[in-house]
């Protein structure tokens, strides 16, 4: 149960972070602020849950072998129950009236916006395989600033492009607050899950020997 606990917690902080700081007027800083969240979250629970807090990464490192299902079902459950609770949480923080108008499903642009959140979270899924999971890279001190860092530079490459959520439970989250269309939600669900197995299939492909 701890583990699921603390997959819930960092997830909700990492979405409120979200909420806060871009709703909160953080502006440029707001990836900054949302990657540094991830980065404290990943070194205050890596070691109880492997600190995912993205079900995105919770398949890629299903795939990699190193989690079972009978665990991965309950992370996604955990995480996007936070990334409710915590959109919910922020509403009341800022105040519903002061949340955004209900944003504009993409359009024309809704396939570069897919390509986006497939790179992203391919580059997110990618850096937390080979620095949390790798057999050379075991014990290692600096893979929550590897993955909180990488959240950053996704997020200013790409996030004008889809948003930048590279997370499901983020997806939730900012739909929920209405910072992303609800017709868009497909777009992180399966971009973000397609560049979780696709990192997963990569990394199993160039390390054959780490099983």
């Amino acid at each position: 149960m701890k583990k699921y606990i603390t997959e819930f917690i960092g997830t909700f902080f990492l979405v409120l972070t979200v909420g806060m700081a871009v709703n909160g007027g953080a502006g440029a800083m707001a990836p900054l602020a949302i990657g540094s969240a991830l980065m404290v979250m990943i070194f205050a629970g890596g070691h109880i849950s492997g600190g995912h807090y993205n079900p995105a990464v919770t398949l890629a490192v299903l795939i990699r072998g190193r989690i079972t299902l009978t665990d991965a079902v309950p992370y996604w459950i955990s995480q996007l129950v936070a990334g409710l609770l915590a959109a919910l949480v922020t509403g009341w923080l800022i105040g519903v009236d002061k949340m955004p108008a209900a944003a504009t499903a993409m359009g024309d642009k809704i396939f570069m916006a897919l390509a986006a959140e497939i790179l992203g979270t391919f580059a997110l899924a990618y850096v937390v395989l080979n620095v949390a999971t790798a057999k050379s890279t075991d014990g290692n001190s600096f893979y929550g600033l590897a993955i909180g860092f990488t959240v950053v530079a996704m997020a200013y490459a790409l996030g004008g492009i889809s948003g930048g959520a590279f997370n499901p439970a983020v997806a939730v989250g900012i739909s929920v607050m209405k910072m992303a269309a609800w017709p868009d939600i497909w777009v992180y669900i399966v971009g973000c899950l397609a560049g979780g197995a696709l990192a997963a299939i990569v990394f199993k492909a160039n390390n054959p020997e780490d099983k």
